[in-house]
């Protein structure tokens, strides 16, 4: 079985767990922030949306330098159905991306870099799991964190919640 063809199940689980998750996210609250270190619901949930691009920028070039990126802050979604688009889109285009990608494609080696600092390299199906699938997965949990401290009902995510069952 091909890489991409194992990946592609866990991608559209893990991606559409944050879609209902996303789908219960209150745009009112899109401001509030649970510390002031903290991302706003609004900025998490934003983040949360773009992270599927990081799959077409881990299968379309050998590297990414954080230092040519002129604002890294997460921004803020105009509504929750501009959120739901915006993510939607995102998804498709990278289960697209990688649907045609070989074993070899999968197998070379992707540098994610600040400058001169390098800060990982690994085989870009390794960079697709941690960097798009577990780092969405992390933002997600943060994610539900913030919306039981809203008092939203939390979707099953890997069984039910307090919330359904």
């Amino acid at each position: 079985m091909p890489l991409s063809a194992a990946l592609v199940p866990e991608f559209d689980h893990e991606m559409g767990t944050t879609r209902r998750l996303l789908d219960r996210v209150p745009e009112a609250e899109f401001d509030w922030k649970p510390h002031e270190k903290s991302m706003s619901l609004g900025q998490l949930t934003g983040h949360l949306a773009n992270i599927p691009t990081w799959c077409n920028a881990i299968l379309d070039a050998m590297s990414f330098d954080l230092a040519t990126v002129a604002d890294t802050r997460p921004s803020r979604p105009a509504s929750r159905a501009a959120l739901l688009e915006e993510f939607d889109r995102k998804v498709a285009a990278a289960r697209a991306s990688l649907v045609q990608r070989t074993d070899p494609e999968m197998l070379v080696p992707w540098t994610l870099k600040h400058g001169t600092h390098e800060v990982f390299t690994m085989p870009r199906v390794s960079a697709v799991r941690s960097f798009v699938m577990n780092h969405s997965i992390h933002h997600r949990g943060q994610l539900s964190v913030y919306l039981r401290l809203r008092n939203v009902p939390l979707p099953a995510m890997y069984g039910p919640t307090a919330d359904e069952r």
